[in-house]
């Protein structure tokens, strides 16, 4: 047999998800495989007649301390580690008697669903799986000889390799596996560092762990000539990835992007609230008594930008709010459910991808966000940040009247999911105008009041929608030039985080053109 090719003799299967595992350990035992087993994985395999033989049998050790040690045991790991080819490793494990293990099946303790569940900290405790992270890195390590499987979809490889090659397997697939197992018990890890750290409140500590299970090839990532992929980790906020997808085709690298944008700006409302996205940016978001109303005025707020957009909306989405759907074009709806009437409706628009969470995220919740950068990682606490009337400090002569108060404090939640600089101009509830990602706070300012003076302009109104309107800044005003550009647009309040150097002219700019002015003491970059 060619050296790259090691044939399987002796298997051990211990797994916690058993999909497909009979098959294969049928497929083995039909070759003459001897077949170790622990718990579980040997009560199903006897069931489906398949000759088993107890790890307690092969160690002549019992499992103990309620299962947490059982495979830790010499004859296990010596198994698995020795290498075949060294003269001194196989007369230890005659010595000892130390039987070859060729092939680990083994998926590891659900960690990450018992997490997902909301179970008690002991209980997730206890599903840490340390013997089957053992075993798999140990055989992992010694791939030259060892096939290692902890994936249940590299079921059908196997099998087609050992078909092959008469019971045995290339050095190819073997590292390929073995890679795969490293990455597993990497994201593995990764789950139970990052739930720890959350459980004491421990971000960033001084090592951080990052690791996912892939959900999804995808076409490509923000261009055709670049690969992606969709990977989910142990994280259970509700949202994009956790999403069941009711119809539509695949979601796009872009379209993942954008979706988790409208969704988390649109859990930031009380009352019933849509949000509409283009290029991970909001061009309309709205609140009112009804869904339907709602998503009518977030439409209206900037309609050419709306088409193509996504959508996203913090009540289950009715009939009516689908009619309204339905007529205009959009990438994809998410909502935390469809009711029936609506997904008949949205049926009808076959290219249409729509997606129900089951829940709406937590603005508030504590974690984490992620982004590379050349050699490394920079990673911070999500912005759970949230003031309330009572945390506004009054700076202008003039105290906001109780309607741009409320207008203040819905535009304080839209800026927050602006990209910066981030100027929002909102009126009743809904934006009127927004000014994304400009290098100057002043050219964002101007763009918002642009918008509110052009769909005013399309829509046959007399006068701009910036006329009555709030202003929201993401950040401090460094100079009065931003603040006077959303003034001169008709702006009759401002809320912005306040602390420049030149606070006092921006508030004299304020207090001369006789508008209202708060600070948040709070700034909600976004890059």
């Amino acid at each position: 047999m060619p050296h790259h090719l090691v044939p399987i003799h002796r298997a051990l299967i211990s797994v916690s998800d058993k999909r497909g595992v009979v098959e294969l350990a049928a497929l083995l035992a039909d070759r003459g495989v001897e077949i170790l087993s622990t718990g579980g994985t040997a009560h199903v395999l006897d069931e489906a007649d398949i000759p088993v033989k107890g790890v307690t049998t092969q160690t002549g050790f019992p499992e103990i301390m309620n299962g947490r040690v059982k495979t830790l045991h010499p004859k296990i790991h010596g198994g698995l580690l020795a290498r075949r080819d060294s003269p001194e490793h196989m007369d230890q494990m005659t010595d000892y008697g130390i039987a070859p293990i060729d092939l680990l099946i083994s998926n590891l303790y659900p960690f990450e669903e018992t997490v997902s569940r909301d179970a008690d900290y002991h209980a997730c405790v206890e599903d840490i799986d340390i013997g089957g992270v053992a075993m798999i890195r140990a055989a992992a390590k010694n791939h030259e000889f060892v096939t290692v499987v902890t994936d249940p979809d590299d079921y059908e490889t196997v099998i087609a390799e050992l078909k092959e090659f008469d019971g045995a397997t290339t050095s190819r697939l073997r590292r390929r596996l073995a890679g795969a197992a490293f990455a597993k018990t990497a994201a593995y890890d990764s789950a139970i560092a990052g739930w720890l750290a959350g459980e004491i409140g421990d971000r960033p500590g001084r090592h951080f762990a990052v690791g996912g299970v892939r959900a999804t090839d995808l076409r490509y990532g923000e261009n055709p000539h670049q690969g992606a992929a969709l990977y989910r980790t142990a994280q259970t906020r509700p949202g994009v990835v956790g999403a069941q997808q009711l119809q539509g085709k695949a979601l796009s690298y872009n379209n993942i992007n954008d979706t988790d944008a409208a969704f988390e700006l649109v859990c930031e409302f009380e009352p019933p609230a849509i949000a509409i996205i283009k290029h991970a940016n909001p061009c309309g978001v709205a609140v009112a008594d009804t869904l339907t109303e709602a998503f009518v005025r977030a439409r209206a707020a900037d309609p050419v930008s709306a088409f193509g957009g996504i959508v996203a909306a913090n009540r289950p989405i009715d009939g009516e709010t689908a009619e309204q759907l339905a007529s205009l074009f959009l990438e994809v709806v998410i909502a935390p459910a469809i009711e029936p009437a609506a997904r008949d409706i949205l049926a009808a628009k076959t290219n249409l991808r729509v997606l129900e969470t089951g829940g709406l995220a937590d603005p508030l919740e504590p974690g984490a966000t992620v982004r590379s950068v050349a050699g490394g990682l920079i990673v911070q606490d999500r912005d759970a940040g949230r003031v309330q009337a009572a945390d506004l400090k009054v700076v202008t002569k003039r105290a906001p009247t109780e309607a741009e108060l409320a207008d203040l404090l819905f535009a304080w939640r839209v800026v927050k999911h602006v990209k910066s600089n981030a100027i929002v101009l909102v009126r009743d509830g809904v934006t009127v105008g927004v000014g994304a990602g400009q290098m100057s706070r002043v050219d964002s300012a101007r763009l918002a009041a642009d918008k509110a003076a052009e769909f005013a302009h399309n829509a046959g109104e007399a006068d701009s929608r910036a006329r009555g309107s709030v202003a929201a800044s993401d950040a401090f005003f460094p100079f009065p030039d931003g603040l006077q550009a959303a003034i001169d647009a008709g702006a009759t309040a401002a809320i912005q985080p306040g602390g420049s150097v030149r606070d006092d002219a921006v508030i004299a700019a304020a207090d001369a053109a006789g508008i209202a002015m708060v600070v948040t003491g709070m700034r909600h970059f976004r890059h």
